[in-house]
């Protein structure tokens, strides 16, 4: 039975991604991202708030998803399916367009004044992996090379436990035995680190999905747990934008919040999703095959729009909620245009 609260988050999730990248560009932490424009308290808090679950959460689901998938694919239909709709997709984006961002990111900061198509020998180097000074990066399909690479890489130890007789007992997974896993997740900070995104993270929240948050008992004991769970996310989200106004914002107890943070705030979202997101509506049906395609256009969307925009209107607040409707806008013409070419329907993993 198909898990649609699981769908719904995730929509939720993407969805968030333009609020979230156009609020980069307003950034006052020193990162220049692609473009920048005037620094903003509001839009910087919003960030701090949000990174530390929000990524966490779409590996999560990915793991959950996973329980349920395995158990109608077989791991070569599993692989062969990761295959098509992430690795193919991905390579697509680098190729056709991440390459927009790194150029615009090079004329807005450096003036570069090469063409689009002489960029590319700028493009196809490699620096710091970040793209903002031109050079080689993979952008925000980061995400889905992680997920690839994790997915392929945990598929063995999830197949060799599916084929155990003997399995975990789920209704032992009490919340006190619950609450502490974000330690899993802190311990596995350190393994492969790159610019600041740890596979070994993300990797752990995966695995914690499938093995953990995947069973019903579990579940349905984060349910029951929402309204405090919920309390506590908010309450620790407070306590981060805080410790970032305080100048508090690196060391050992920035860290160890972070993953507090973003272990309550999966633990609350999957119960209170469940709860609340448990439908098919048409909103679901039109979304869930969009969420994928929808994450590789909007990046070089709202790059692309927010080049022009800080440019031309005055004021933080009419460019940043000109970039986010823009881009709202734009990023659903494009998969509304893509999906119905057969083409770019293979290469960026729309189903039909």
């Amino acid at each position: 039975m198909r898990k649609y609260y699981i769908d719904n988050i995730r929509i939720f999730c993407i969805l968030l991604l333009i609020p979230y990248h156009t609020a980069m560009i307003f950034n006052n932490f020193g990162e220049s991202w692609y473009i920048h424009s005037q620094n903003n308290t509001l839009a910087t808090l919003f960030i701090i708030g949000v990174y530390p679950w929000w990524m966490s959460v779409l590996f999560v689901l990915a793991g959950m998803s996973t329980v349920y998938a395995l158990k109608k694919r077989t791991p070569r239909q599993y692989a062969k399916e990761r295959f098509q709709k992430l690795l193919i997709p991905m390579v697509s984006a680098i190729v056709l367009l991440v390459p927009v961002q790194t150029y615009l990111a090079d004329k807005f900061f450096h003036n570069y004044p090469g063409s689009y198509f002489d960029h590319f020998s700028i493009f196809f180097s490699l620096t710091d992996w970040s793209g903002y000074d031109g050079h080689f990066t993979p952008a925000h399909t980061w995400f889905i090379l992680f997920l690839f690479i994790i997915s392929m890489i945990s598929l063995p130890l999830m197949s060799w436990y599916n084929k155990k007789e003997h399995k975990r007992n789920s209704t032992e997974m009490n919340m006190i035995k619950i609450l502490p896993m974000f330690l899993v997740i802190l311990l596995c900070v350190p393994i492969l680190d790159i610019g600041g995104k740890s596979i070994g993270e993300f990797a752990a929240c995966f695995l914690l999905g499938y093995f953990v948050l995947g069973m019903e008992e579990v579940q349905n004991r984060l349910v029951k747990y929402r309204i405090q769970l919920g309390i506590s996310w908010l309450l620790l989200i407070m306590i981060r934008c805080s410790l970032y106004q305080a100048q508090l914002s690196s060391g050992f107890v920035w860290d160890v919040e972070q993953r507090i943070l973003s272990w309550i705030g999966i633990l609350a979202i999957i119960g209170l999703g469940k709860y609340h997101l448990e439908f098919n509506s048409r909103f679901t049906k039109y979304f869930a095959p969009a969420a994928f395609p929808f994450y590789f256009f909007h990046q070089t969307i709202v790059v692309v729009t927010g080049y022009f925009i800080v440019q031309q209107l005055p004021g933080v607040f009419l460019q940043y909620f000109s970039i986010v409707l823009i881009s709202y806008a734009l990023t659903f013409l494009m998969y509304e245009i893509c999906r119905r070419i057969t083409f770019t329907r293979f290469l960026f993993g729309i189903k039909r």
